[in-house]
């Protein structure tokens, strides 16, 4: 059995890669418009049809970034650490986002003093709160994150370009009956790995091909595992452990460099 969520969308309504930080992303590779909110509200129906409550973000045509809402928060037992955006061309999303939660009844939010970018770089588990760093979100993040919500934190460092985010190389499977996660060893440094395999001896762990496909942006509901349809390498190792895969096609968002994960912010508590 799961427990349905509570996730937060952004819509794609003004979407466009308009820059470059990173490999996945080619501003001369124009966005379908159209298509790409057919696969956002596709993944967002998803949802609904499996119990869970999906609330929705107005966009903003000055924040074409903004469908990745993932970034703008992290939100543990209903306290929100707001996001701090590493580049300028997102770094006004973050009022945004904490101007949401304050509106929809989040009591605590906290604006941080160090660059993190929410739920990108951090993952919680039943133990413990993972956060990457090494492309965007600050290691001083991770003190921060630690006293604000009191849980312990486990910096991981990120050694690879192409997983510019940890939502991009690990995904957590299970965050409340056990720790079980699944992710992608080569993306991290070697003390790192070191470190997830000691914390998650029976983790699903993914080859190059399914990472590329960005397989680990997925989000699980403790049954249900939406990820990107391409990951086909992850489904039957999945299904063994007596998860769900449920493969969606969100091509489009993937030109900004996100997938399933990165579109979804989960309002915990």
């Amino acid at each position: 059995m799961y427990t349905p969520r509570r996730y937060l969308m952004c819509p794609p309504a003004y979407f466009a890669v308009t820059y470059s930080i990173n490999p996945w992303m080619d501003p001369a590779k124009p966005v379908d418009l159209p298509l790409a909110v057919a696969q956002w509200e596709a993944l967002r129906d998803t949802y609904r049809s499996l119990g869970h409550t999906v609330e929705e973000l107005a966009p903003d045509p000055e924040l074409p970034d903004m469908v990745y809402a993932a970034n703008g928060a992290l939100v543990v037992d209903g306290r929100v650490l707001g996001a701090r955006f590493a580049h300028p061309e997102r770094a006004r999303e973050a009022a945004a986002h904490r101007e949401w939660y304050r509106a929809h009844g989040f009591a605590e939010v906290r604006e941080p003093e160090h660059v993190n970018e929410g739920e990108g770089d951090f993952a919680v588990t039943a133990s413990w709160l993972l956060a990457g760093r090494g492309f965007r979100s600050s290691p001083l993040s991770h003190s921060e994150a630690q006293e604000f919500f009191g849980r312990p934190v486990v910096g991981l460092d990120l050694v690879d370009p192409r997983f510019y985010h940890l939502d991009t190389a690990l995904c957590v499977l299970d965050d409340t009956r056990d720790d079980a996660v699944m992710y992608y060893p080569e993306a991290f440094s070697p003390g790192s790995r070191a470190v997830l395999a000691r914390l998650f001896p029976d983790a699903v762990v993914a080859g190059e091909a399914d990472a590329r496909a960005f397989g680990l942006n997925a989000v699980s509901d403790g049954h249900h595992v939406l990820l990107p349809q391409a990951a086909v390498g992850l489904f039957e190792p999945l299904r063994e452990r007596g998860y769900e895969p449920v493969g969606v096609d969100l091509g489009e968002l993937l030109k900004g460099g996100g997938s399933v994960k990165c579109c979804t912010a989960e309002l915990r508590g």
